[in-house]
Formats: structure tokens, C-alpha cells, sequence
């Protein structure tokens, strides 16, 4: 047999010659339902934060670089902007928060864009409680958005209006 098609050998015929086949190395991933294509942010989308600690970069929720995640500078409401270098499909987002510090309501509302950031829709306006039982959140959003240019994550890290720093443990988008 020779070689098949781009070069490789491992193409082959069956016996009855009616179909071609190929043998899959056993060092390919296929990636399955449970192992999502999450977007690489580095290389794909611009970001905006109203205000970052230089200890918690947002790089480190993005998983750009290692790290506990992201934290506002300053208390209060704050914004996370992803602009996106071209226009894309989301069918998931995953938000993760952690809270070990106070008990507080936050609220989060996710935003979305298809004309690079000059109206925004909204996702998901949601609230939920940190207490010492429930220190950490986790959501995971399924979506259908096609031609993305932007989304927009706004944390209220305590609808009391105490002085708390908003915090985002990971983001990922896929």
C-alpha cells in the first residue's frame, strides 16, 4: 500500500476494497460533550475592567495565566468588557465566584453584543448568597449567540451596598 492522502500511511482499503479507512493514533483527543472548546482569550478578544487588583489580574480568571482569579481594586459595582477581534458563535459560558471572607448577596448580569459594544442585551441577571455553607458558585450557561462581538459581566458584590471588592474566580467561553 502506499501513501494516502497528504502523505500518511496509515490509510488503508478493507478486504472487500469498497471503503477507505484510517487507523486513529492513540495519542489524538476527540474532544467529547463533557470537555468543552473553550475560547482562547489571549489571542481572540481585547478586555476592559472598570478597576483590577495587580495581585488578581483578570488573565488569571481568563486562565491565561495561573492564579486564584480576578479582584476589583475598589468596592463596588464593577465591569468586566470582552471585545472580541471578530465576530463569533457562543453556545457556553461558565462564570465561577468564590466568597470565604463575608456573607453577602451578589448580583451578576451577563451582556452580550453583535455590533462591537454600542447596544447590549441582556443574558442573565441573576443574584445569589455567600455564606458559610455556600462560599463558592458556579454557573454555567448554555446560549445560542451567533456574531458576538462583545460581552459585558457586571458584579454587584453586595446588593447592601457594603464595601466589598468584587471578585471572578474563572470565565470561560466556548
Amino acid at each position: 500500500m502506499g501513501m494516502g492522502r497528504y502523505g500518511r500511511s496509515s490509510e488503508f482499503r478493507t478486504a472487500s476494497d469498497d471503503m477507505r479507512k484510517k487507523l486513529i493514533p492513540q495519542s489524538s483527543k476527540s474532544s467529547s460533550p463533557g470537555e468543552p472548546d473553550w475560547l482562547g482569550m489571549e489571542s481572540s478578544a481585547e478586555a476592559e475592567v472598570s478597576s483590577e487588583d495587580p495581585e488578581f489580574p483578570l488573565e488569571s480568571a481568563l486562565g491565561i495565566v495561573p492564579g486564584p482569579g480576578w479582584r476589583a481594586s475598589r468596592p463596588g459595582t464593577q465591569t468586566i468588557r470582552l471585545l472580541f477581534d471578530h465576530p463569533l458563535s457562543v453556545r457556553r459560558i461558565h462564570l465561577e465566584f468564590c466568597e470565604e471572607e463575608r456573607e453577602r448577596i451578589q448580583e451578576l448580569v451577563l451582556l452580550w453584543s453583535d455590533d462591537a459594544g454600542k447596544t447590549y442585551r441582556e443574558i442573565v441577571r441573576q443574584q445569589f448568597n455567600f455564606n458559610s455553607s455556600a462560599t463558592r458558585e458556579v454557573e454555567d450557561y448554555r446560549v445560542e449567540l451567533d456574531k458576538v462581538s462583545a460581552l459585558e459581566l457586571r458584579i454587584t458584590p453586595d446588593l447592601a451596598r457594603r464595601e466589598v471588592l468584587a471578585t471572578l474566580r474563572r470565565l470561560q467561553i466556548g
